[in-house]
């Protein structure tokens, strides 16, 4: 497993931190001395994840605090109660998703339910929060895409999947592929501006989390058989985590890098290489400009 660094005196807020590759990094970070904050859409499950957090070690610092990623007046006032609280945010690891549900489902604010979550909701609580990081010392912002993301196409002409027939695949690549472009356009925006701040994007390779299992059923108590690719060769959540933890904490870790695991699927963390819709920064603009217009959010001027 990948060894985090020290994370003493750093605050760090952790989406989907119920579950999966959230929980395991929400576990990392608060055992190598950082005050977790698991930002989470269900309470109940929030809390149990919580137990186990606060388990790594006796002066453990962590809480729960609840966002809905799918609806953007949850986000602002999650950021809000933030920004009230806090007097700086060292690290943001927006990993929380939404896996190929079965047929078109919409956020709360009309949008389809992975580019809204996935995506837009990220983008907009990163722009919320850019404040607070900003007056921190070394801040960090690491996206976690997918493997996914190598099909992702960005169709400005219906990122919602409202004229096409909707095919959650690639309505999914195309929201993974949108968090690269999100995480590479803010480090240009933090270069171009002179931030301090670090923001780069990972992948998990194949790892096993409730994405394979409860995207498929949207969460709901009914499970698939068997998860989405089985029985490629895959990681448990611990070694999956390698690779947003190595992008959100490793010394070495680079401005717009995109890491994941060494062997594609599986493997210790690694830089990964970036395919030529990863690399386009005109998309990459556009798209953050749509979003910033579309969720009402900007980054600050400075």
């Amino acid at each position: 497993m990948y060894p985090v660094p020290d994370q003493t005196g750093r605050t760090v807020v952790v989406t989907g931190a119920n579950s999966g590759t959230g929980r395991e990094a929400a576990k990392r970070l608060t055992a190598a001395g950082a005050h977790v904050i698991l930002a989470v859409r269900n309470p109940e499950k929030g809390a149990e994840a919580l137990v186990e957090v606060l388990g790594t070690r006796p002066d453990a610092r962590a809480e729960v605090r609840v966002v809905d990623l799918a609806d953007l007046a949850s986000v602002r006032a999650f950021a809000a109660g933030l920004c009230r609280d806090l007097d700086r945010l060292d690290t943001l690891v927006n990993n929380a998703g939404v896996m190929v549900p079965p047929r078109r489902h919409e956020t709360a604010d009309g949008h389809e339910l992975q580019w809204g979550t996935n995506f837009l909701g990220h983008l907009a609580l990163t722009n919320l929060l850019l404040p607070l990081l900003l007056a921190a010392p070394a801040p960090r912002v690491a996206t976690m895409s997918s493997g996914a993301a190598n099909l992702g196409r960005i169709e400005f002409d219906d990122l919602d999947w409202e004229r096409r027939r909707y095919d959650p695949r690639a309505a999914y690549a195309q929201s993974k592929l949108a968090d690269v472009h999100l995480a590479r356009h803010l480090a240009h925006l933090a270069e171009t501006r002179g931030w301090a701040l670090l923001s780069n994007a990972a992948h998990p390779g194949f790892t096993q989390t409730n994405l394979q299992t409860a995207g498929p059923s949207l969460g709901l108590e009914q499970r698939v058989a068997r998860p989405v690719g089985w029985p490629l060769p895959n990681m448990e959540a611990p070694e999956g985590t390698g690779s947003i933890l190595f992008a959100a904490t490793d010394p070495a870790a680079l401005p717009g890098a995109y890491y994941g695991p060494r062997y594609l699927i599986r493997g210790e963390p690694h830089r990964a290489g970036l395919t030529r819709r990863m690399r386009d920064d005109a998309t990459a603009a556009r798209l953050w400009s749509v979003a910033a217009d579309t969720t009402s959010t900007v980054p600050p001027a400075r």
